[in-house]
């Protein structure tokens, strides 16, 4: 990355514009490059009343971004205790094998092959024995073999339940265990659930797109308003905490929901992802033993859910590539070793190991759709311009 004066100018720009122009009200950016921060920038309100300023330590819901650190969580424990991504989810974890899953691996869960986007009976979001039960008895929404499909909601419970059996401690969560291994150690303020008071006091609410559906996609959307699709029975599985500003609430806070309730920084997101960049490394301190599970993409193609081409590594997406390797898109910048993941309404998160750059960018105020849109993206191509 040549990080000249006129480079971080141009993406300085970009940042106000953002307020100027596309509706911002509250945000955060990151970016580092070779295992330091080169850039950081905050600007707007917490609130619309803009009474209290947004800084760069103003904590927010990132949503889908969460997603990536509760896979890099299962990943860590995967090679902390030994145990292969080839190994049948089953073994882990027994019950899961009901539903003609006994053969469905750690690696293709990860990779959201296991075609358990949708519960076929209700279950509250809230009782974790409840959905992880469900899912355990869940016969697959398509078969392993005719590919992915996004899984929106139910990613979490899926990840949480094998990280507890993997790491078999009394009492650990996913959320506990990203403290433990990442966000202490590291210093990053990120919480999944468990959120602590006096950062409880800080979080800044979401705030509903002020426009419509975005042009993009039309058939995802066009699903998504279709009651018994697939794709809106994935984005209500399970039940409740589907309005945005239910998850304003205390308690929705406090729970750990590790496929969609992140809250904190855009600092602490793009660190992570720059020990990720660096190979798993930062600061002297080695937390993964390879990346390789992560750059690696193990689907390419037709997504069952988002109804588009998407690509996903274990546990990361990537920006879907042709039959030339030409990507389709870029999400994550030119290489087709970043990957990362973004987060309904404008937030975005990745890792870029080949130019060895992270990126983080994290808001309050919702656009429409859940990927992301100019605002980061924008940003995105400035870096590599």
């Amino acid at each position: 990355m040549n990080c000249t004066p006129s480079k971080i100018s141009q993406i300085e720009k970009i940042f106000r514009e953002n307020f100027e122009r596309r509706g911002e009200l509250g945000a955060s950016l990151s970016i580092w490059h070779e295992g330091r921060e080169l850039v950081s920038l905050a600007g707007g309100f917490v609130d619309r009343h803009a009474a209290r300023p947004w800084t760069a330590r103003t904590p927010v819901l990132v949503w889908s971004c969460t997603k990536g650190l509760a896979a890099a969580c299962v990943i860590h424990a995967l090679q902390t205790e030994g145990v292969s991504l080839g190994t049948p989810v089953s073994v882990l974890w027994p019950e899961f094998a009901q539903g003609g899953k006994e053969q469905v691996t750690v690696a293709q869960l990860l990779s959201h092959q296991a075609g358990l986007a949708a519960l076929d009976h209700s279950v509250p979001v809230q009782e974790y024995g409840a959905v992880v039960s469900a899912l355990a008895a869940q016969v697959p929404n398509w078969p392993l073999e005719s590919g992915h499909g996004y899984h929106p909601r139910t990613y979490g419970w899926l990840l949480d339940e094998i990280l507890r059996r993997v790491d078999g401690t009394p009492g650990m969560t996913l959320g506990r265990y990203w403290r433990t291994y990442f966000g202490v150690p590291m210093g990053l303020d990120f919480w999944i659930g468990d959120l602590p008071r006096e950062v409880a006091e800080t979080v800044s609410p979401v705030y509903l797109p002020k426009t419509g559906m975005p042009p993009r996609s039309p058939l995802f959307y066009k699903a998504l308003h279709k009651r018994d699709s697939l794709t809106a029975r994935a984005f209500h599985s399970p039940h409740g905490l589907t309005a945005i500003t239910s998850m304003n609430t205390p308690e929705a806070r406090n729970l750990s929901f590790p496929a969609f309730g992140g809250i904190g920084t855009a600092h602490a997101l793009a660190k992570f992802y720059a020990m990720l960049a660096e190979g798993g490394a930062l600061n002297g301190m080695r937390l993964f033993d390879s990346i390789a599970p992560m750059t690696t993409p193990l689907v390419n193609g037709p997504d069952h859910i988002l109804l588009r081409p998407t690509a996903f590594s274990a546990g990361f997406m990537h920006d879907p590539v042709d039959e030339s390797g030409k990507k389709l898109r870029r999400l994550f910048g030119p290489s087709v070793q970043a990957f990362g993941q973004p987060g309904s309404g404008g937030s975005l998160a990745f890792a870029d190991p080949e130019n060895r750059i992270s990126f983080a960018y994290v808001m309050n105020q919702m656009a429409p759709g859940v990927m992301p849109n100019e605002r980061a993206l924008d940003l995105v191509e400035a870096i590599y311009a």
